[in-house]
């Protein structure tokens, strides 16, 4: 009999406290799941008033329930990461993390210039959710936002001074560099670019003339050494015949 098998949003398993992955998932009363850790440590705060609410619903509990972990949940749960670990790859060296996962750094796909955050997948799809309609300016994942974004004005470096030869918003832009030669951030880099495989096109014809002269000079040796050999030859004929 073939296996059956379902969509599953991964949203739907994170944890409405950490925001990750669910980690030994327990079931309050009202019927909400959340991270043993993360409802034990808001229940513990909760101890002075000695009224226990779930952090999702607003339910109340008295006495405090006894946490149980949800096997079933569990286990589920622990399918579906493995079943997106191509997807959620952890960060490694020189990869942007997420600043939203907790338990473990998963690698970032996107950064928000109005959130000055990266997301993984799964919590893009929640900053998306929770922003709807594109209003916050997004681009791939990008470490040292400080380094790009204008710290006066919250708003991303986009305009190259080549006379200081530094980046700015465009509204420092407007103010400290009148007269100035300025380009946008990205029309200097795609110059760069350009410049780069010009100078590598020319590196490599140079290479290649190099090669030649080398290759005409061992010809143009290997052509004195015969006949260097032809001359003796005749030489040492002419003696014997002498």
């Amino acid at each position: 009999m073939a296996e059956a098998r379902v969509s599953v949003d991964l949203d739907q398993f994170n944890c409405p406290i950490c925001l990750d992955l669910l980690r030994d998932p327990i079931s309050v009363n009202c019927g909400h799941s959340f991270c043993m850790s993360c409802i034990k440590t808001k229940w513990d705060q909760d101890d002075q008033r000695g009224v226990y609410s779930c952090p999702l619903c607003r339910e109340n509990f008295t006495p405090r329930p006894v946490l149980g972990r949800n096997p079933m949940l569990a286990a589920m749960v622990e399918k579906l990461k493995k079943a997106n670990v191509a997807e959620e790859s952890l960060a490694g060296p020189g990869d942007v993390e997420c600043d939203v996962c907790v338990w473990q750094k998963h690698k970032a796909v996107k950064t928000c210039l109005v959130c000055l955050a990266s997301y993984c997948g799964t919590h893009f799809r929640l900053h998306n959710e929770l922003n709807p309609g594109n209003k916050h300016k997004v681009i791939d994942a990008a470490g040292k936002l400080t380094d790009r974004v204008c710290l006066d004005h919250n708003k991303l470096k986009e305009v190259f001074c080549r006379t200081e030869q530094c980046l700015l918003c465009h509204e420092c832009a407007m103010f400290h560099c009148k007269g100035h030669e300025t380009s946008t951030v990205k029309r200097e880099r795609s110059l760069r670019q350009l410049r780069l495989r010009i100078m590598q096109a020319q590196l490599h014809q140079r290479a290649q003339e190099m090669e030649t002269r080398q290759n005409d000079l061992r010809k143009a040796i290997q052509s004195i050494k015969s006949s260097a050999k032809t001359l003796m030859d005749q030489s040492e004929t002419t003696a014997h015949s002498a």
